[in-house]
């Protein structure tokens, strides 16, 4: 698909020359790049999501988790 953009001409300039020095298109190092930007987001989303799952302050939650943990390691060989 082929799309329009403005950036500004320093970060095009910049652009160039990391495509030049890495034998890529302008396509290729865009589409690189915007795939990267894609990765890092989903992680973060996924890394808020696991922190709102483990930071639950629930009382009651803590305490089962501590008595069955402890009781998972009463029952372990050391």
């Amino acid at each position: 698909m082929k799309t329009a953009i403005s950036i500004p001409d320093d970060l095009f300039a910049a652009a160039e020359e990391t495509a030049k020095r890495l034998a890529l298109s302008r396509s290729e190092l865009y589409c690189r790049a915007v795939r990267k930007f894609l990765e890092a987001t989903r992680a973060g989303e996924i890394t808020k999501k696991l922190d709102t799952v483990y930071s639950d302050d629930d009382v009651e939650t803590i305490e089962f988790v501590k008595r069955a943990s402890a009781s998972v390691l009463r029952d372990q060989e050391w």
